[in-house]
């Protein structure tokens, strides 16, 4: 019995490892045979001593003995754990858990103090009464038409005269570099035609002479001023006929419909009567777009279902801006390229029905280039002006493309008209075109 009772408090918590109790192992082997030789009625000289179960270290953790004078309770043979007044536990929770106090200086948030309480801020937040009143931004400078320009011309006018000035370092005047400098400003869009009235000036001029990139920068700007002079016009509107009738053409993505609604803001500023047409019935988001523009421009709008037939919208617009008494219609077609013939075909239907209502009409065709495009658009001007009789340019995209310069070769090729151009998105972005200022821009000088 005795054997019995020993082996099961010694074997309780047996899964524990041997290395946490080392000392357990040897007095439980001791206490063991102590036992064997007590139930076969043997005697020992020492009395039983039983080693602590307990591992000293469990012992440091578990707060040590119980206090003297502390009362106990007894359960069958074995004292349980001595119990205290529920006084000292709060006692002792109160010594060793005191209430931190909150510093004065909290280094982590700031102190926002009201009548009522007062609560921390995190680090990063302060209260609003304390910061202080943001100072009003400065109104942004508007810049001047020119200095729009110049930089809408910016890449165009860096890459030709950074290569104007890399030719001309260092060096005089002679055949090579006349013909370095000839191939330079046709490579730069700006035509054979301006590239040799360049390089027949400054030959005239400086030949067998140092010459500075400076040089010929003015040099060019003189001749494309000389070429542009001519093709820079006001677009003139006959008020005898009512409604005055713009058609606009143009390949897709070439800017039409911005650019009718910016023509139309400069109207009906002036007072004239607008109608807006949506004769682009292929794409349903430029039929929107001129809605708005109708809107935002106090114009009269007309337009009708996509896919619906082009020549009879632009037939109904006319009639309805004739009752209406409108100054000025005008009419947006949709973008076609200029190698499609079918589509070429509808554009010439359109004028065909305008002609028929009225002989002159339309009285003005206005052609949109994209600048981005080059050459290329030299090709467009030839084609959509045999087709729709286009007499007159709107050059748009200027903004950061570097060949600003096609619209010398154009103007100097076909001697169209050159009636505004766009530097942007904006609805003071359109302006008309002025030959001296184009140069200079191109150039590089001032104004």
């Amino acid at each position: 019995m005795t054997l019995g009772f020993i082996k099961k408090v010694f074997t309780f918590g047996k899964d524990k490892p041997a290395a946490d109790q080392p000392a357990e192992s040897e007095a439980f082997a001791s206490l063991v045979d102590d036992a064997e030789r007590i139930d076969a009625g043997e005697t020992t000289e020492a009395p039983l001593e039983a080693a602590d179960p307990v591992a000293p270290e469990v012992m440091d953790t578990a707060g040590g003995p119980a206090a003297d004078g502390a009362e106990t309770e007894l359960v069958g043979d074995i004292a349980a754990s001595p119990i205290e007044p529920e006084a000292e536990e709060r006692e002792e929770a109160e010594e060793f858990h005191p209430q931190p106090e909150q510093p004065a200086d909290v280094t982590h948030g700031e102190m926002a103090q009201d009548a009522d309480n007062a609560v921390t801020l995190p680090k990063g937040f302060a209260a609003a009464a304390s910061l202080p009143e943001a100072e009003a931004e400065a109104p942004a400078v508007k810049l001047s038409w020119f200095q729009r320009l110049r930089q809408g011309l910016a890449r165009t006018s860096s890459q030709l005269t950074g290569q104007i000035a890399a030719l001309f370092t260092k060096r005089k005047l002679d055949e090579d570099t006349l013909e370095e400098l000839e191939d330079l400003l046709i490579q730069a869009d700006l035509g054979v035609e301006t590239a040799m009235r360049v390089t027949g000036t400054l030959s005239s001029e400086r030949y067998g002479k140092d010459v500075t990139g400076e040089d010929v920068s003015r040099i060019m700007a003189a001749e494309i001023t000389k070429v542009l002079k001519p093709v820079a016009k006001p677009l003139a509107l006959d008020l005898s006929h009512k409604p005055h009738v713009i058609l606009v053409v143009g390949v897709n993505g070439t800017g039409k419909t911005t650019t009718i609604g910016k023509l139309a803001a400069k109207l009906s500023g002036s007072g004239l009567k607008v109608m807006l047409a949506a004769g682009d019935t292929f794409r349903a988001a430029a039929i929107e777009q001129l809605k708005i523009w109708a809107d935002r421009t106090g114009s009269t709008f007309l337009g009708t279902k996509l896919g619906a037939d082009a020549a009879g919208l632009a037939y109904d617009a006319f009639e309805k801006a004739r009752a209406d008494k409108a100054d000025v219609l005008i009419i947006d077609t949709a973008g076609r390229l200029q190698n499609k013939t079918e589509l070429m075909a509808e554009l010439e239907k359109i004028v065909r029905v305008l002609g028929k209502l009225d002989p002159d009409a339309p009285h003005t065709v206005l052609q949109t280039l994209d600048a981005t495009t080059g050459q290329n658009a030299m090709n467009q001007v030839e084609i959509f002006r045999n087709i729709a009789g286009v007499n007159g340019l709107i050059m748009t995209k200027l903004d950061g493309t570097a060949r600003g310069g096609i619209l010398v070769a154009i103007a100097a090729k076909h001697k169209l008209p050159v009636y505004f151009i766009g530097v942007g998105e904006g609805i003071d972005d359109l302006e008309p075109f002025e030959a001296e200022d184009f140069a200079n821009a191109i150039a590089g000088l001032p104004h």
